[in-house]
C-alpha cells in the first residue's frame, strides 16, 4: 500500500491471502534497524497526525523522534530544487529532535533519498523501496499473514430479521 500514513492496512490483511506491506510501516521498521530513533519528513503538517496514528498501530511509534512537514503538497514535489530545500530544512528539525535516520514520508518523494542522504550524512529510507523489498522477501520465504487472531477472516454477514 503506497499511501504514507493512510489507514486500511489491517482491513486489507483480513481480506487477502498475500502479505500486505505498506510504505509507512516498512520504512519505519527498516529505519529502526539503522538507528535507534528515526524521523519522518512528509508533505503537509496536517498529515502528521495520521502518520503518527499509523506508526502507533504498526508498533513502531516508540522509536519515532519526530514527524515534520515540509509545507509542500504532493503536486509541489515535481520542483526538485524546492523539494530538496524544504526537505533539508524539515530534516534539520527532525535531527534536532533526536532522529538518527530519516524516512521519506510520501511516495512522491521517491528518489530524494540519494541526494539528501549524502548532504545530511545519515541514512534516508524510501518507504516505496522498503515495502517492495519486504514484500518480495515475505513471498520468497513463503510467508503469509496469520489467520489466527487479529487478521482472521471477517465473519460472514448475517441478516438480522426484524431490524431496519
Amino acid at each position: 500500500m503506497a499511501g504514507f500514513g493512510e489507514h486500511g492496512r489491517e482491513g486489507v490483511r483480513e481480506l487477502v491471502d498475500a502479505p500486505v506491506v505498506d510504505i509507512t510501516e516498512a520504512a519505519a521498521h527498516l529505519a529502526c534497524l539503522l538507528g535507534r530513533r528515526y524521523g519522518v519528513v512528509t508533505t503537509l503538517e496536517r498529515s502528521c497526525g495520521q502518520i503518527e496514528d499509523s506508526l502507533e498501530t504498526a508498533g513502531v511509534a516508540r522509536n519515532c523522534a519526530a514527524i515534520v512537514g515540509t509545507g509542500l503538497n504532493v503536486l509541489d514535489l515535481d520542483d526538485e530544487e524546492r523539494t530538496e530545500t524544504a526537505f533539508l530544512a524539515a530534516a534539520e528539525r527532525a535531527c534536532a529532535a533526536g532522529a538518527e535516520v530519516l524516512v521519506l514520508g510520501c511516495a512522491g518523494m521517491t528518489g530524494l533519498q540519494r541526494v539528501v542522504g549524502e548532504k545530511l550524512g545519515l541514512p534516508v529510507v524510501d518507504g516505496v523501496a522498503a515495502a517492495v523489498k519486504l514484500a518480495e522477501s515475505l513471498v520468497a520465504l513463503g510467508l503469509t499473514t496469520s489467520r489466527t487472531g487479529s487478521y482472521a477472516e471477517p465473519l460472514p454477514k448475517r441478516r438480522v430479521w426484524g431490524r431496519p
